[in-house]
């Protein structure tokens, strides 16, 4: 294992070092080209064009742009700020297809036409929403019980009033109940720099993750009753003053309330580090984003980082008091001949390290994995995982669609294959020590990964672990 893991990583570093020759090489004749065609000292913007915006405002779409009307722009700048103008665009999410091009009226003026399709931004949708961590552990671990399924009504609007801001609304029944509604306007000022969000939702589960083995499997208590109750409440204050940098600032109010019984020595005392059944207290969080990437939903180049500050509760120790660091940061990197590396890294430090239950989740909940151990989960009070991929795109066609529509007039699919190597680490302290804690971990595999419309991706992986276990796994992500 370990020699294949040296194969793949060396593999890796020598696509990657050439990266910065090759990309320099595709700038160098995108801009001859143009100086070949016209040379003057600077380009003078003359007009903006944009069509294809139905819904959404022009300003909204100016704003992500980094060329106005009026800029002087030298010959050789106008493929990168078109380029990062377009990128900028797509990532907002409201566009399926943005397309940007100049057109040179005379020796020294250019007019930039942008050429849109629109999402479909309004979802009214059944759910069908697995109670398991992931779609591996509900297919093998429970054997696709639909008797562990949420189901419900979603109703999503992604650009309520043209100006990006989203309206959620779930309601769901079945294994577990679930109300929610969220609203958030991204611009809520003239100058285009804060926005707000706000959001409540109540919550109501059969079965509670009470602790974590030995072996790194979750403990859950189940029966016919809704043992657990989560409410909560908040809002979010967000600025963002030029393109790639964001702030946010986030208030919550959370209230949890779970059956007396798991705080009996013969579930976990130390649920919430109190001898109480229901708890309510406030989350503190600040979080910092640099995002510069042709595609939020799945990044092919650019480079990504993440701060974040969480305070929860009024104190410093016990209880469920904690004070959290979180950061991150991927980099990803266009090579030659349609191949894609990446590295991705981030990391968490809960302090102090004594912790209840609900605060030491670390890895096996959300996309916070290594992959080949999905079927396990991981507590800790200080965590990291690097993943390194190395991605060949294989297929790129556009599929007509049968019926002519003005939203979706092709579906767009690319197949990539990949390998990888993830590693990883969870600190957590002796009383609460399993197979997996305080030890490094490293899987590897190979992949494929397929990417269509609203980049909906669907990850398919065998993968190897330390256990010297090996399986296929299927992940789905994406943007709808």
């Amino acid at each position: 294992m370990n020699v294949l893991i040296s194969k793949l990583f060396i593999l890796f570093s020598f696509c990657l070092i050439f990266e910065n020759v090759f990309s320099q090489k595709i700038d160098s004749s995108f801009n001859t080209n143009i100086s070949s065609k016209i040379s003057p000292s600077k380009f003078i913007v003359s007009d903006i064009i944009i069509s294809g915006n139905r819904n959404t405002r022009k300003y909204i779409i100016l704003r992500e742009m980094r060329i106005n009307v009026g800029d002087s722009i030298e010959p050789s700048e106008i493929h990168r700020k078109l380029s990062e103008s377009k990128d900028l665009i797509y990532n907002s999410t409201l566009f399926s297809i943005v397309e940007l091009s100049p057109i040179f009226k005379d020796s020294n003026k250019v007019v930039i036409k942008v050429n849109l399709i629109e999402r479909w931004y309004i979802y009214p949708s059944p759910v069908f929403k697995l109670a398991d961590r992931n779609f591996n552990e509900w297919y093998k671990t429970n054997h696709a019980d639909l008797g562990r399924v949420t189901y419900g009504v979603k109703f999503s609007h992604n650009n309520l009033t043209g100006r990006g801001d989203d309206l959620d609304i779930f309601l769901l029944n079945g294994y577990s109940r679930n109300f929610t509604v969220g609203y958030s306007n991204p611009y809520i000022n003239k100058d285009l720099t804060l926005g707000l969000s706000i959001k409540a939702g109540l919550s109501q589960n059969r079965e509670v993750a009470y602790k974590t083995n030995y072996f790194n499997k979750s403990l859950s208590y189940n029966n016919s009753y809704l043992d657990k109750t989560v409410f909560y409440v908040g809002g979010s204050l967000k600025y963002r003053r030029g393109f790639y940098k964001k702030h946010s600032f986030s208030l919550i109010y959370n209230y949890n309330k779970i059956n007396d019984t798991l705080l009996s020595s013969s579930f976990n005392p130390h649920y919430f580090n109190l001898n109480q059944s229901s708890i309510s207290f406030l989350d503190l969080i600040y979080k910092f984003q640099y995002l510069k990437t042709d595609n939020v939903n799945y990044p092919l180049r650019g480079l990504i980082y993440e701060i974040g500050i969480l305070k929860r509760g009024f104190g410093w120790s016990g209880g469920i008091n904690m004070f959290s660091i979180s950061a991150s940061y991927n980099k990803y990197y266009k090579l030659r001949y349609k191949f894609y590396g990446s590295i991705e890294t981030s990391g968490n430090l809960k302090l102090p390290f004594e912790q209840p239950f609900i605060n030491q989740g670390a890895m096996g909940y959300g996309s916070y994995y290594l992959s080949g151990l999905e079927y396990y989960v991981i507590d800790g009070v200080a965590s990291n995982i690097s993943k390194f991929k190395l991605r060949k795109k294989i297929l790129d066609v556009k599929i007509p669609m049968p019926i002519k529509n003005r939203w979706v007039p092709y579906i767009p699919l690319s197949i990539f294959a990949k390998t990888f190597v993830n590693t990883g680490f969870a600190y957590n302290k002796d009383e609460y020590n399993t197979r997996l804690n305080n030890r490094f971990l490293s899987t590897y595999g190979i992949g494929v990964d397929l990417l269509s419309l609203y980049d909906v991706n669907m990850n398919l992986e065998y993968s190897f672990n330390q256990l010297g276990e090996k399986g296929l796994f299927l992940h789905f992500k994406g943007s709808l």
